[in-house]
């Protein structure tokens, strides 16, 4: 799970980054889910796409590796 900020609120949130399909700058950053529901966020796409390596990374990184 990745953590955003909707465009105008302070709260941060978890997304799920497997359900992303798409993230435009439009001139605001709007990601699209698999369900088809639309999410403004206050980070830029690039900000996006290293929160997703990130998380991935993570993972990866216990993941024991294969015999």
């Amino acid at each position: 799970m990745i953590t955003l900020h909707r465009l105008g609120h302070e709260e941060p949130f978890h997304l799920n980054d497997d359900l992303i399909v798409t993230v435009e700058a439009t001139p605001d950053t709007v990601i699209t889910l698999a369900n088809n529901h639309k999410i403004v966020v206050a980070e830029s796409p690039d900000e996006v796409s290293k929160a997703i390596r990130s998380w991935r990374a993570s993972i990866l990184s216990v993941v024991p590796p294969s015999a």
